[in-house]
């Protein structure tokens, strides 16, 4: 968990981008927030906007209800961490594998149809740009015109686009079950690997490898 500093700095960007009118943040509020989900993109760039809200949004994307519950939960947790920790210490918040595709709406269609995502940002007419979320998860896609990777080298290699993970022997099965029932392209079967954890590959519609991970037992 980043520190309440820099959770303030991320509400105040938030901010600044819907006051700037940065069209990707009004998908990203309309999906933290409720209250705009009924909005149209321009819809959410004109509306009332306070620091409060993006402070909400920080919030709920960090698994709080509110601003004020996050707040609350920071602290707890700082008072449980040894003493010694440097508060200088950079915390890495997120990440987010970026995956280059053809078409955009082909690949939202398949990891949310098919793999359960969510679109989280749709950007462009027609749409170039896109995340999708799963849970923690988050995935981004740039539509390109050409491949960028050697389609049989990233094959004969098995060079991976991303890797999400869970917790559990027991979610690793049940997700691959899942996406087995969705008629999903496997690169590679649910497998125990030698270092103990179970995994398998998903092949994307543009060939990007995606591993899913989990413990062994």
């Amino acid at each position: 968990m980043p520190s309440l500093e820099n959770l303030k700095k991320q509400a105040k960007l938030i901010l600044r981008w819907h006051r700037e009118r940065h069209y990707p943040v009004a998908a990203q509020i309309r999906a933290d927030l409720p209250r705009f989900r009924h909005l149209s993109d321009p819809e959410v760039l004109a509306a009332s906007f306070k620091l409060s809200d993006a402070q909400e949004m920080v919030a709920r994307q960090n698994g709080f209800e509110s601003w004020q519950a996050l707040k609350t939960g920071l602290a707890t947790m700082s008072e449980s961490e040894p003493t010694e920790r440097a508060a200088s210490r950079a915390v890495l918040a997120s990440a987010f594998p970026q995956l280059f595709v053809a078409d955009i709406k082909a690949s939202c269609d398949f990891y949310t149809q098919k793999l359960g995502f969510k679109i989280t940002i749709l950007y462009g007419e027609p749409p170039f740009y896109a995340h999708v979320a799963r849970d923690g998860a988050t995935l981004i896609f740039h539509c390109v015109d050409r491949p960028v990777i050697d389609a049989a080298y990233r094959e004969r290699e098995g060079l991976l686009s991303a890797e999400c993970g869970v917790n559990t022997a027991e979610e690793i099965k049940s997700l691959f079950l899942e996406f087995q029932a969705a008629g999903v392209t496997f690169f590679q079967t649910l497998k125990l690997m030698p270092w103990g954890a179970r995994n398998f590959i998903v092949k994307d519609p543009d060939g990007n490898l995606v591993l899913f991970a989990g413990p062994g037992n």
